[in-house]
């Protein structure tokens, strides 16, 4: 990879961090747009300098796992007899996920991923209106 796809992929894990995060965002979730595209930038930059350095990928993959696992749980609370903050866990989950897969310089698998985890998301928003659940 030269500098220019290094740059288009840092891009592009924070245009991918702001589709989701700003779901979270409009929401009112604790983790929002700035905390999306964060953790996809830092997913995306662990992953291309793993590559870049021949570190093992596997190995910082397992890394930013682990942190993301770190940061999600701090996510949820337990608040009033009930558990929130899982959904919010999980879309950092998934957008470290989808910063490792632009880093790995795979857009077409983060793009879709993006989009999808932006249907589940707003899915719940959907639902609301047609059915007034």
């Amino acid at each position: 990879m030269n500098v220019a796809e290094l740059v288009v992929g840092l891009i592009t894990s924070i245009i991918f961090g702001a589709i989701i995060g700003l779901e979270r965002e409009i929401t009112h979730k604790p983790a929002g747009l700035r905390t999306h595209m964060l953790v996809c930038l830092g997913s995306c930059l662990f992953t291309i300098v793993s590559l870049k350095f021949g570190m093992d990928p596997a190995r910082i993959a397992s890394g930013i796992v682990t942190g993301i696992g770190f940061i999600g749980a701090g996510t949820i609370i337990a608040e009033q007899g009930k558990v929130v903050g899982i959904t919010t866990a999980a879309s950092l989950w998934v957008t470290a996920a989808i910063g490792l897969t632009i880093g790995m310089g795979e857009y077409i698998l983060a793009g879709v991923s993006t989009l999808l985890v932006f249907l589940i998301l707003t899915s719940k928003i959907i639902s609301k209106k047609l059915f007034n659940l």
